[in-house]
């Protein structure tokens, strides 16, 4: 590798290997990269519509929710490189290759609901080393990443350790190409987006805190997926996503493992900050595969701020 020039794309591949990326957790991500491709084209061109079945969580399904799960699964399959997986769609963790030396979760399809919509959407992926999810950390990951289905088709990685957050974009012949190296957030947010808005009517500290961005005249930039809100953090540089409880979903209406977990990996090696209004997300141990959690996370200042004024100390 070391005689070999820098081409003028610089390949998903390529990057991974002068990333250092042990050899088996470079295939690993460039088959998730390719399971993608495989989603962009389904939402292209498949259905798109419900699929009579609902997930773990009693939530209906879309086709595209039961497809992407099965091509991931797939491709997890194929390269023999990991011992079980958990997914949002499915009820309980799937064990693959007892001797494969990587777990991995995924929501497949994050913000489905909005795919007749035609709104962006995405894939979320988290990494760990062994055979084991339960009792794990979300700092353990090894690797972090999330594909954005929208106007181009986007794959964001980390693999932490100060090795930076970097951007790739799917061309026309169908590979991921360098677009950005080295993503930051500053600790000073412009924008903000408030998921589970709800909660809002009844918890006034919420309520307050939104009352507090507008007055403010911070941007609002909130499309109802996580992917793109939490993108869009990352892209520009500063911002604050946050999910807060209420009395449906009084820890928060994400799961941990399969959306928090991944996010809040990218962002603090992106020089943010993540929390649960109490602790950093990555310090939460992995108890059951629907743990929920609340989600704060970007730009420092902003996200300190937050818990402050959600009463809680972090």
């Amino acid at each position: 590798m070391s005689n070999c020039p820098t081409p003028s794309k610089v390949s998903l591949n390529f990057h991974l290997r002068k990333a250092n990326a042990p050899d088996h957790l470079r295939h690993l991500v460039v088959d998730i990269a390719r399971a993608a491709k495989y989603i962009v084209r389904e939402l292209w061109h498949g259905k798109l519509g419900k699929a009579g079945t609902s997930n773990q969580f009693d939530e209906d399904q879309v086709e595209m929710d039961v497809l992407s799960n099965q091509i991931l699964e797939q491709h997890l399959c194929e390269n023999e490189l990991v011992s079980c997986f958990a997914s949002e769609e499915e009820g309980e963790i799937v064990e693959l290759n007892p001797d494969g030396p990587y777990a991995v979760v995924f929501d497949p399809l994050d913000g489905s609901s909005l795919v007749d919509k035609n709104f962006a959407i995405g894939t979320i992926v988290g990494i760990y080393e062994g055979k084991e999810i339960i009792g794990k950390k979300p700092r353990e990951q090894v690797a972090a990443l999330y594909i954005l289905y929208g106007p181009r088709t986007t794959l964001t990685y980390s693999l932490g350790n100060g090795k930076g957050v970097h951007e790739f974009v799917l061309n026309d012949v169908g590979e991921f190409v360098l677009d950005r190296e080295f993503l930051g957030i500053g600790d000073e947010a412009k924008t903000y987006s408030p998921g589970n808005i709800s909660a809002a009517s009844e918890n006034k500290p919420y309520r307050d805190l939104i009352m507090k961005w507008i007055d403010e005249k911070k941007t609002l930039r909130y499309s109802g997926c996580m992917v793109p809100d939490v993108h869009h953090i990352l892209s520009k540089g500063n911002g604050i996503f946050c999910n807060i409880g209420g009395a449906k979903y009084p820890n928060g209406k994400l799961r941990l493992a399969f959306e928090c977990g991944p996010f809040a990996f990218l962002v603090e090696e992106a020089g943010g900050v993540s929390s649960d209004g109490k602790q950093s997300i990555l310090d939460i141990p992995l108890e059951a595969v629907d743990q929920r959690t609340q989600f704060i996370v970007g730009s420092k200042n902003e996200v300190e701020r937050t818990v402050r004024g959600l009463g809680v100390s972090k």
